[in-house]
Order: structure tokens, then sequence, then C-alpha cells
């Protein structure tokens, strides 16, 4: 048991990270062209140097959401992780995590719904590129959201022995 726990709280610290990670990063989109590779992300688009990120006036409202609610997941993991150390010292013998498991199902959606409005509204659109593809980043966010998904299930299915 003591080894499940540390396991997930392993996973879970690393989750953490990588969203910090994927939401300061500015790798969600990546394009080659002749004079170098151009990356953007959900602040900068940096090629040699990095400049505001430049938007469309129809997409601004979507990339507000996208950082919102990646910075919103950052901070129910982090209360999550603070919540799952606090009960593991305060819950009694055979009472489940609960708190923990719903604050990290709330974190899960925040990571779904900010990776899945910039999938809709931001994929392939740097420069009009033909040949663009996802960065790093954008990968970590989705993997976040997996780790996320089953942290909080199994808080929810885990009891203190």
């Amino acid at each position: 048991m003591l080894v499940l726990l540390a396991g997930i709280f392993v996973v879970h610290i690393a989750t953490v990270i990588m969203l910090f990670v994927s939401t300061i990063a500015n790798v969600w989109m990546v394009s080659s062209y002749p004079f170098g590779n151009v990356s953007s992300g959900l602040w900068l688009l940096c090629n040699k140097t990095c400049e505001q990120l430049p938007v469309r006036s129809g997409d601004e409202a979507s990339l507000k959401a996208v950082q919102a609610f990646m910075i919103l997941s950052i901070i129910f993991s982090v209360i999550a992780l603070v919540m799952f150390i606090v009960q593991l010292f305060t819950l009694e013998k055979g009472k489940r995590f609960y708190i923990t498991g719903a604050i990290m199902l709330v974190c899960w959606m925040c990571i779904l719904i900010g990776v899945s409005i910039y999938t809709a509204r931001f994929t392939g659109t740097i420069y009009e590129s033909s040949s663009s593809h996802h960065g790093y980043c954008f990968i970590l966010a989705w993997i976040c959201f997996c780790f996320s998904f089953i942290i909080s299930i199994l808080y929810l299915v885990l009891r203190k022995k």
C-alpha cells in the first residue's frame, strides 16, 4: 500500500511539473520554413526571437480561454497535491480520498476544455504554413490529461490503510 501511495504521489508531482512546462513553454505548434523553425505557444510566437502571439480578433477570446483553463488546471492540481498530503495525515483509516479525487477531476476537466479549444481553433495556424505539426507542449498537455484522470480515479478508489 505504501508503494502504491508513493507511486501515485510521484505521478502527481510529475503531472504538476508537466502542466507547468506545457503552459509556460511556447512550443504548442511548430512550423518549418527556409529561414528556420517557428513555434507558437499560448503566450508567444518564437523563431530566433520571441514576440507577442498575433491572434485574429475572432480567436482572441478562445486563446484567453485556453490560457485560463491551463492555469486553472495547474492551480487545481497543486491544490489536490496539498489536499492529498493533508488527508494522508488527518484521514481516519479505511476512509477514501474523496476530496483529492474530486479536485483532480476538476483539474482533468480544465485540461480537457483548454486543450480541446486549442485543438479546435489553433491547430496548424502558424502563418498559414503547410508543414506545421504539434509541439511537445501540446503532447505534454494531453499526457497530463490522461495522468490526471488516472490519478483522480485512483484517489477516489484508494482507501487509507
